[in-house]
């Protein structure tokens, strides 16, 4: 659950406005704004994302089933039980490695191969997911959003938030292939310089760089989900969705990003253990008990694994809105001439369910 848009956000210099709830101002200089603790924030924000979970236990549980065909879609293209998936994936992959091939990257080392197959991956579902995470995963995230909704008493409805967060993740969309875009760019560039001044004469070198390259792309990208993830809350908190919506992610995520970076990490890390499970568990297993009667108990068991993986998605939105309202809270206390007004009354909602916490 991977640009055109090369942009650099000077908050200092620029009076870039953020509109909450109709009130507009310009975002005033940073640079007073200590780092924050790492460490001490993340687990802050966990710790509440699981504590609110547990408290709407009922809701969120009942809610995760929303989730249960994106997530059970996702488990099986991502395993050995979808020979179409497979096929397809399999064909992307050698149309991968022959346009590395065609572009001069090369392609022969055992590393290229395993970074085309999991990108190969990555690319097949996303395409084949893309109805179900517009319809399921949405409606799933709009339900989360409303209940912790708490700009005013009575949440905005259902088809305003929904409307919202469908138009951010279009753009989402469209700013994840333009950062998959401009990363093979860059390294086309890359690859193409370095072999003009003959730099590929030792195996290790070529390993090396190449080893360079893969983990800038792998930056590129986790930074990319994680503003695509936060432009989805808050376009969802303040039911105005579109590119602003991510505009306004780099923003409020720009000296908190190491904070993002350790939020999805725990997330990421728990989604490919039950991608394991499930591979283990049920793929693995099924394609040996096909005729046998143990079939539905293996399917029941893939079942349970795909509700649990809905639940750690489910959290995951908490988490964004815990990070979401962490980040407006922060800000409160060092913009004394905004707390005024809507944002100085949000901030009040937010920090009277921080104490509970206390």
């Amino acid at each position: 659950m991977s640009s055109h848009f090369l942009f650099h956000l000077n908050i200092e210099n620029t009076p870039f406005l953020i509109q909450s709830n109709s009130l507009e101002s310009p975002i005033p200089d940073l640079s007073s704004i200590p780092m924050e603790r790492t460490t001490t924030t993340t687990i802050k924000i966990i710790r509440k994302s699981i504590h609110t979970f547990l408290k709407h236990y009922n809701y969120f549980t009942i809610t995760s089933l929303l989730a249960l065909p994106f997530s059970a879609s996702i488990l099986i293209s991502s395993s050995s039980l979808s020979p179409d998936s497979i096929s397809f994936q399999n064909t992307f992959h050698f149309r991968l490695l022959s346009l590395f091939d065609s572009i001069g990257i090369p392609t022969s080392y055992e590393y290229f191969s395993i970074f085309t197959l999991k990108l190969s991956q990555t690319l097949t579902s996303s395409i084949l997911l893309l109805p179900f995470t517009l319809s399921f995963l949405l409606i799933t995230k709009t339900y989360i959003i409303q209940h912790l909704h708490t700009h005013n008493k009575k949440p905005p409805p259902f088809t305003g938030i929904f409307n919202s967060i469908l138009h951010t993740q279009l753009w989402n969309s469209f700013l994840i292939i333009s950062a998959n875009s401009t990363s093979f760019c860059i390294l086309f560039i890359a690859f193409n310089f370095l072999e003009t001044l003959k730099v590929f004469t030792s195996s290790t070198l070529i390993i090396l760089l190449s080893i360079i390259g893969g983990i800038t792309y792998s930056i590129v990208i986790a930074n990319s989900m994680i503003i695509c993830n936060m432009a989805l809350v808050l376009s969802g908190m303040e039911t105005k969705g579109g590119f602003i919506s991510i505009l306004k992610a780099c923003v409020m995520i720009k000296r908190r990003t190491t904070t993002a970076l350790f939020l999805a990490l725990y997330i990421n890390i728990t989604l490919a253990g039950i991608e394991a499970l499930f591979q283990f568990r049920v793929a693995s297993v099924y394609a040996n008990l096909r005729t046998s009667n143990s079939s539905p108990l293996v399917v029941l068991e893939g079942l349970l694994i795909a509700y649990l993986y809905s639940i750690i998605i489910t959290l995951d939105t908490i988490t964004n809105c815990m990070f979401y309202k962490s980040c407006i809270l922060e800000d409160s206390k060092y913009f004394p001439d905004q707390e005024e007004g809507k944002i100085h009354g949000y901030c009040l909602k937010v920090k009277g369910e921080e104490d509970e916490l206390q």
